[in-house]
């Protein structure tokens, strides 16, 4: 399964250049996929450099195992961003890395897979749980969730305008036949959705919406960047690219809050030092140039955003 796909890692040149890799440094690349990211990292690393990779998917982890294991220097852990500083504590480097890259949301191997039930181009179990082995499938909280939870993660998580009438023929839809591959729930939602954007899909939204919702994706990257600072030696780099707005909003918000420090009222005597800052933001947010969107149009939405770690 691993070997099927051809994977481009988004703004391979961009991330490298923004960890400014020291070759005897400890890196984590908590969000694996498929490697892209974590081999050109280990071609920058010498001996007696470390490289830690994470992933939810089991079938990320055997991409890893094949194409990392045999390398003394890394280290390969199935579980969630979200646990980065218990492992990295139990690794006994708490303070220690000079760099994180979270590379978010879902891979092309995991779209391009029908028997995972991320996509609704192609039909395929309506499962598109990251690790299969854990929590509820997508089909599994349709056929209980209530219209109103449904229209909330529509809504909340894919900002789709048509949230309420979504949920109506889901639930009206399910008392027909149960819901079950994704064929079925996005020729639902395109059905009942009256309008929708130029080239993109109806069922675009609601497919990601219920992802995020299911994999608890946004819950996530929130515990993960908290974690990232306790985690980082002063001067590691924090290097995140997101690909649709609520994540990136995440993202810029808890950047631009670390970096701002303690906000106090006017006129209370306060050293700089005192403020509390932790973050340094590293230039403007980057985008993927022309050359690589003629190879690979599913970059066209990324954001990079990188910071850096205070003394």
């Amino acid at each position: 399964m691993t070997g099927e796909y051809v994977h481009h890692p988004v703004m391979l040149a961009e991330v490298i250049e923004a960890l400014t890799v020291v070759p005897s440094g400890c890196y984590v690349d908590a969000t694996f996929g498929r490697g892209g990211h974590a081999s050109a990292l280990l071609e920058h690393l010498g001996p007696e450099g470390r490289l830690i990779v994470m992933d939810k998917d089991p079938l990320a982890i055997e991409a890893a195992q094949a194409l990392l294991g045999q390398d003394s220097r890394v280290t390969i852990i199935q579980g969630s961003s979200a646990q980065l500083a218990d492992e990295i504590d139990q690794l006994g480097l708490s303070g220690r890395i000079g760099g994180i890259l979270l590379d978010l949301g879902v891979s092309s191997p995991q779209l391009d897979d029908p028997s995972r039930g991320f996509s609704f181009r192609k039909d395929g179990p309506l499962d598109m749980r990251m690790d299969p082995e854990q929590g509820s499938s997508a089909a599994q909280w349709i056929a209980h969730a209530s219209e109103r939870e449904i229209a909330m993660v529509l809504k909340e998580y894919g900002e789709e305008r048509y949230a309420r009438r979504i949920a109506r023929a889901i639930v009206a839809g399910r008392q027909v036949h149960p819901i079950t591959t994704t064929a079925q729930l996005a020729a639902i939602v395109a059905e009942a959705n009256p309008a929708w954007e130029h080239g993109k899909n109806p069922a675009t939204r609601s497919f990601q919406a219920i992802r995020i919702f299911i994999n608890h994706e946004l819950d996530d990257l929130t515990h993960c960047l908290n974690q990232t600072l306790r985690v980082l030696e002063p001067g590691g780099r924090l290097v995140v690219i997101s690909f649709h707005s609520l994540e990136d909003r995440i993202v810029k918000r808890f950047m631009r809050r670390q970096a701002q420090g303690e906000q106090l009222p006017r006129g209370v005597p306060v050293m700089e030092k005192e403020r509390n800052r932790t973050l340094r933001i590293i230039g403007k947010p980057g985008y993927p140039g022309d050359v690589e969107l003629a190879h690979n149009l599913r970059a066209r939405s990324a954001v990079l955003r990188v910071a850096e770690r205070l003394q």
